[in-house]
């Protein structure tokens, strides 16, 4: 959780609305955007 909230600036009130199946698609698009914001290292 703590990266979706560090990649999108949320706050762990919506974090804790989010079912399993929703924070695994969330921290999919974060490491998404992590490796892109790092060159794919």
């Amino acid at each position: 959780m703590a990266d979706l909230a560090y990649v999108f600036h949320w706050p762990p009130s919506e974090l804790d609305a989010l079912t399993m199946d929703e924070l695994e698609a969330w921290h999919s698009q974060a490491l998404r955007l992590m490796k892109q914001a790092n060159g794919n290292r």
